[in-house]
């Protein structure tokens, strides 16, 4: 199948490409998470992904812009179905990139973090399968999420602290003492 697998970082893109390839698939990249705040880590992730691409040789869609305010007006005033709406913004322009490429599939590197809502995130592919005519290739990466971190750690990569989102910042520091 030609893949078209969003990316979230490089370290998270390991473990998924691996297997993608070994299963015969041809993959290319797309880098979109307008979810990531501040901008300096948006480039920090972007340029990771950028070198990790060209030194295994795999094309990459890219922008040029940072679309911030697009994620943080989908949020504002829901902010407990934050991770709802960013796994949807992000899936549904991949599903929407992959049609117009004339993909067989989409799928995305979120799937191998044990710190995203897996079942959250498969329904929302299969729901984008649906409506875009683009087929959702399911995998539980999760399985080789130690395998990507020693490789990720070996090569030197940027390894981010957080999910991306200004919330999960937060959430990274402040401890609130009243609850």
């Amino acid at each position: 199948m030609k893949i078209l697998l969003h990316i979230c970082c490089a370290p998270c893109a390991i473990y998924p490409l691996d297997i993608l390839k070994k299963e015969g698939h041809e993959v290319t990249g797309i880098f979109y998470n307008p979810n990531i705040h501040p901008y300096m880590e948006y480039k920090k992730r972007l340029d990771t992904v950028i070198k990790y691409s060209e030194d295994i040789g795999m094309r990459l869609i890219k922008f040029d812009d940072y679309p911030m305010e697009e994620f943080l007006r989908g949020v504002v005033f829901r902010e407990e179905m934050r991770c709802r709406y960013c796994y949807h913004l992000r899936m549904k322009y991949t599903a929407h990139i992959a049609k117009k490429g004339k993909f067989d599939g989409f799928t995305t590197t979120l799937l191998y973090s044990k710190f995203q809502d897996h079942d959250l995130l498969k329904d929302i592919g299969e729901n984008l399968e649906k409506n875009y005519g683009v087929g959702f290739y399911y995998h539980d990466f999760r399985e080789g999420w130690k395998e990507g971190i020693k490789i990720s750690r070996d090569m030197g990569m940027y390894r981010q602290q957080y999910c991306g989102c200004i919330y999960s910042e937060k959430e990274r520091f402040y401890k609130n003492p009243l609850r």
